[in-house]
């Protein structure tokens, strides 16, 4: 039976504050997937595959080390190697499918449990149109509440038009009835940059999946575009370039830590 995984619809806000002010916002979708639900996801739904190709997929090799190797080995490698102890229980994925084939994931979230249920820790993988990836591996420490205030220190390169010189602050409110991940890039001078995307659960299933096709068949093509056309912009309204610097490595990880409440 499929009782976690689930359809996330909403919308993605970026906002960006200085040196010259630029905002966006466009609608999208996201699966949240139990990685133990995903070969009855794959067995059930006749418009989802799971590394096989489908009007919506999830490939393994999307992620993680990116040979196709199951994830969940490699997340808990990551959690051991962050010292995360009792991290046991289900992990669910946050990110974009395969639409037709394609998908392209600026962040995938990955919520790891405990076997009580409780939030053990989060890993954020960013993912760079350069096709470079780093991986915030973030235990949770301060118990329970709605909301998780985690940060990092930036490690890996994203935009032409942000330094590396920042931290990032995420405030996360896990997936139940709604998600909510919102980040705040700040550097030396404060706010630079605030993202966000706030989406409403809906069942995984052949007829929900039907009608977000019919609404976003392009969506994942969409937001290379968006990333493309948006830097544009931001040329265009003079906003200074930042040389490319390439990440130690291909796929990499970082531990970090909560933020104190």
């Amino acid at each position: 039976m499929i009782r976690h995984s689930a359809i996330y619809r909403g919308r993605v806000v970026h906002d960006r504050r200085r040196p010259k002010r630029h905002r966006l916002a466009y609608r999208v979708f996201s699966l949240l997937l139990d990685l133990d639900e995903l070969p009855a996801l794959d067995r059930g739904l006749r418009l989802f595959g799971h590394n096989r190709w489908g009007l919506v997929s999830f490939h393994d090799r999307d992620h993680g080390d990116l040979t196709g190797a199951p994830l969940r080995p490699w997340v808990e490698a990551r959690l051991a190697e962050a010292g995360v102890d009792g991290a046991d229980g289900a992990i669910r994925l946050l990110c974009y499918p395969r639409i037709f084939g394609y998908a392209f994931n600026p962040l995938s979230v990955y919520f790891c449990h405990r076997a009580d249920g409780d939030l053990a820790a989060i890993l954020y993988e960013v993912r760079n149109t350069f096709d470079e990836r780093h991986t915030y591996v973030i235990p949770h420490t301060n118990g329970g509440g709605e909301i998780v205030r985690q940060q990092a220190r930036k490690s890996l390169y994203v935009s032409p038009f942000v330094a590396m010189g920042a931290t990032y602050h995420f405030r996360i409110r896990p997936p139940a009835g709604d998600v909510r991940i919102a980040i705040r890039e700040e550097d030396e001078d404060g706010l630079l940059l605030a993202a966000a995307f706030r989406g409403t659960r809906q069942p995984l299933g052949d007829s929900n999946l039907a009608g977000l096709l019919f609404r976003y068949p392009a969506m994942t093509l969409k937001v290379t575009g968006a990333i493309h056309w948006e830097a544009l912009r931001l040329w265009l309204k003079g906003v200074p370039r930042h040389a490319h610097r390439p990440a130690p490595a291909r796929v990499a990880s970082s531990v970090w830590h909560d933020e104190t409440p």
